[in-house]
């Protein structure tokens, strides 16, 4: 009887139909829209495109000379990293260390998590006051520890890390929990086997966990890196209009800036369009080089 269910398609396509329009209309449409408005010319939000750009792909080489671009483009790349190496790699050291220690686990889990569920608006103004030039808890720290000299936090050197620190500290405890959840999936008579063997803590954790977690390591990699692409409230928060002069804009807060600040909004679109271009590249580039292993 079992095999029979799905021999009728009507009702499946029923059911997947309104799914269908719902994404169409909310996800494709805006999508090849964004698209054409990235070759017209629009002044402002809700008015009327006045025709084509001349030529028709102004925007996109106004891009290629666009210094702030390059700049954000450039700062993207690099919080992809900070994704990869400060997020998925410390939650990978976490996860580990949880998942062998005897009591206390669900405690981590929860302190580590903990951060997902605060907004990003929140984390921004939190962050605020650590790094306040004036009276801000690092500079305090600084000065209990002997230090005249106040560090500004947010000069331009320094701003960019000042910025990626809470992000990168924000998201840790997400991928600590997949890959807790992934640690946990694998059986404990492996574990066994090898301690009879006479292998000790160090190398069941380096010849059977970090093997077997290879593939969840590879969905956080990705998760990690198109994640990057999207960062956008926290930084906004934490360095409005990319300040100090720029130094700080992410492609997703140098489009926010353009469509909402300035009302440039097919110059937006043109940054939106990189955008997706960039997170299918470094997708398919990533899902090449972090490819799942089959066991």
């Amino acid at each position: 009887m079992g095999s029979n269910i799905y021999k009728n398609k009507k009702p499946l396509l029923l059911f997947l139909l309104p799914a269908f329009a719902f994404m169409a209309v909310y996800l494709y449409y805006p999508f090849f829209q964004n698209i054409m408005n990235s070759f017209m010319k629009i002044g402002r939000l809700g008015t009327q495109a006045k025709g084509f750009n001349e030529p028709w792909y102004l925007n996109y080489q106004t891009l290629l000379g666009d210094k702030t671009m390059h700049t954000a483009l450039l700062n993207t790349l690099l919080m992809m990293l900070v994704t990869i190496v400060g997020q998925v790699g410390i939650a990978v050291i976490l996860s580990i260390l949880v998942d062998n220690i005897g009591r206390g686990g669900r405690f981590f889990r929860t302190v580590y998590f903990f951060p997902i569920v605060i907004s990003a608006t929140a984390l921004g103004l939190l962050f605020n006051l650590i790094f306040l030039y004036n009276k801000g808890m690092l500079n305090q720290l600084l000065e209990m520890f002997g230090r005249t000299e106040l560090v500004d936090w947010k000069a331009k050197g320094i701003a960019i890390v000042t910025m990626m620190v809470p992000v990168m500290w924000q998201y840790v405890g997400f991928y600590f929990v997949i890959l807790v959840t992934g640690l946990n999936n694998i059986s404990d008579e492996l574990y066994e086997a090898a301690s009879i063997d006479g292998a000790n803590r160090f190398q069941r954790v380096l010849y059977i966990s970090l093997p077997l977690l290879r593939n969840v390591i590879c969905t956080c990699v990705v998760l990690a890196v198109t994640g990057a692409l999207k960062v956008f409230d926290l930084p906004w928060v934490m360095f409005p209009k990319g300040m100090p002069q720029g130094s700080t804009f992410l492609t997703g807060t140098y489009m926010y800036y353009h469509t909402m600040e300035t009302q440039n909004v097919d110059y937006g679109s043109a940054i939106a369009v990189v955008i997706v271009v960039l997170g299918i590249v470094t997708s398919k580039v990533v899902n090449k080089i972090f490819k799942e292993a089959d066991y």
